[in-house]
């Protein structure tokens, strides 16, 4: 047995009974901290918390590893709900591309993008895959994720889209942190299909999927539903076939364009929706009368040049926001979570309050894990960051180019 006690902590956030499955509009700037705290931790439990002079007795005090985190935070670990985290290649020369003034749309017609991730992935082996990726997690483990969603969609085919999701059920094995998988084969068409749409969705519908299930290799199914990449109609007929495959729908939509895919997305019981770039008051009202969590990224918005997901129109709706890195080769190859937490705060205008339910909560519930992650609370996963000695919750995003976490526990 495993036994962790942390004392002093200056601030334990996000603490609590009781809590919601997420914080939505105005409740988002609610963050309760319990100052002069104390954590217990057993089998990466929560066993107890409360006030330093409360302490006495709450654990026994044989074979444990006690903390001093006198000047330090404790939270709940960050939860990364969209995430693109295994892939082959960098891909820096479309960034210098862009820099030259081509936009993504035009990098990928000329063969960038998506189906240049694509070529390359198909030439890694299932180790080299493995072992890749394994680093990437390990690094954004130590800038305080705890919780990752990981997606394929740079294989699109049969044998590389399996391979990848191999990969990322490896990973669930090996790592000590929550991972889920999502399958996205409707990422792109490949080129053998651009002209043959029906093909590759049949592909997709009447080969990989039945795989998936089989192998048990996903939780989630996602289609990346834009202008260039899957119509309204495509998206809908692969999310009815994924979910009676046993996978809940989470999508790409209105990154470019609003095409109706957040409306249609809900009625097909979507748990999240990601990127929201761009959308429409009807868009709003959709999200309003589901429980479908919109979920913004930041940095892919810094790294590409486009507009920023606007946060306080949803907050100010009364809707939950959530917040990702959408960590990818080639449009945002971050996964760290505090360069987000910083970007929300500075470009979508989220008070460090709002950015921490984001990053935590409201993340854990998109991932579907919200009864175990995103609170400090008895019962719950022990998965929590301990920050360094910092001035106040606000110096993480304010001083955006270090690293602000001692710690992960997991």
């Amino acid at each position: 047995m495993s036994k962790i006690l942390i004392k002093n902590i200056k601030g334990l956030v996000q603490y609590g009974e009781d809590m919601p499955i997420a914080r939505v509009g105005r409740d988002m700037q609610h963050l309760p901290i319990l100052e002069n705290a104390y954590l217990a931790i057993e089998d990466n439990i929560i066993v107890a918390y409360g006030a330093m002079n409360e302490w006495e007795g709450i654990t026994d005090w044989r074979n444990i590893e006690v903390i001093d985190a006198e000047g330090k935070y404790v939270l709940p670990a960050f939860c990364d709900s969209h995430t693109h985290i295994v892939f082959a290649k960098s891909r820096e020369e479309e960034f210098v591309d862009r820099i030259k003034g081509l936009t993504y749309e035009e990098i990928a017609l000329k063969g960038g993008g998506i189906l240049n991730s694509a070529r390359r992935l198909a030439e890694k082996s299932e180790d080299e895959l493995f072992e890749e990726a394994l680093i990437r997690v390990k690094k954004v483990m130590a800038t305080g994720t705890g919780a990752i969603e990981i997606k394929s969609g740079y294989g699109l085919s049969l044998e590389a889209e399996l391979k990848m999701l191999r990969v990322i059920k490896r990973l669930k094995e090996a790592l000590p942190i929550a991972v889920k998988a999502t399958f996205l084969g409707a990422h792109a068409f490949p080129t053998e299909f651009k002209e043959n749409h029906r093909g590759y969705i049949d592909l997709i519908i009447n080969e990989m999927l039945p795989k998936i299930e089989k192998e048990k290799l996903a939780d989630y199914i996602d289609v990346f539903c834009e202008r260039n990449y899957f119509s309204l109609e495509e998206m809908e007929e692969i999310l009815i076939a994924g979910k009676k495959h046993g996978l809940i729908p989470k999508v790409h939509v209105n990154q470019f364009s609003v095409m109706g895919g957040i409306s249609k997305a809900i009625e097909l019981g979507a748990l999240s929706v990601d990127h929201l770039e761009e959308i429409s008051d009807e868009d709003i009202d959709a999200i309003k009368h589901s429980e479908c969590m919109p979920t913004l990224l930041p940095s892919c918005s810094h790294f590409i040049s486009i507009p920023f997901g606007n946060a306080r129109k949803l907050i100010e709706a009364g809707l939950p926001v959530a917040l990702a890195s959408d960590f990818n080769p080639g449009t945002t190859p971050t996964g760290n979570l505090q360069v987000v937490f910083s970007l929300a705060c500075i470009k979508m205008k989220l008070t460090p309050e709002e950015a921490i339910n984001a990053l935590t909560l409201n993340a854990a519930y998109a991932m579907g894990i919200n009864e175990t992650h995103g609170s400090i609370t008895l019962g719950k996963s022990g998965n929590v960051i301990i920050t360094n000695e910092i001035p106040s919750l606000a110096y993480i995003p304010y001083a955006f180019g270090e690293n602000h976490i001692e710690r992960l526990i997991s």
